[in-house]
């Protein structure tokens, strides 16, 4: 299985309006697939999100279409930087270990 664990942190507390409209889309669409588990978190300005999925290609799918791909297309808008890992593992990690396991992974910066 591959899990994800994503960083977004946002240009200004105010963008958080945004962000949240967004982010209701992603999780109907989430809740449509074959996600094993969906998990987030998030205050003021940084937030975070983790997801299992049984095989790279349904992590792919999901992330290529409908509103994930909408709101990636608008990151840059409303992000300063995001930070994202996709990892091995049969069951999400706590988010100490992910936010350890974040400073590895790819960062794209607005």
């Amino acid at each position: 299985m591959k899990a994800t664990i994503t960083s977004l942190e946002l240009k200004s507390p105010f963008h958080f309006f945004a962000l949240s409209k967004e982010a209701m889309h992603i999780v109907k669409q989430l809740r449509s697939t074959k996600c094993k588990e969906f998990k987030k978190r998030g205050i003021w300005t940084k937030h975070y999100t983790m997801t299992l999925w049984n095989s790279e290609e349904e992590l792919k799918e999901f992330a290529a279409s409908g509103a994930h791909k909408e709101a990636m297309a608008k990151s840059g808008k409303i992000a300063k930087e995001i930070r994202t890992i996709t990892i091995d593992a049969e069951s999400l990690p706590s988010w100490s270990k992910a936010k350890e396991l974040l400073k590895e992974g790819k960062v794209y910066r607005f």
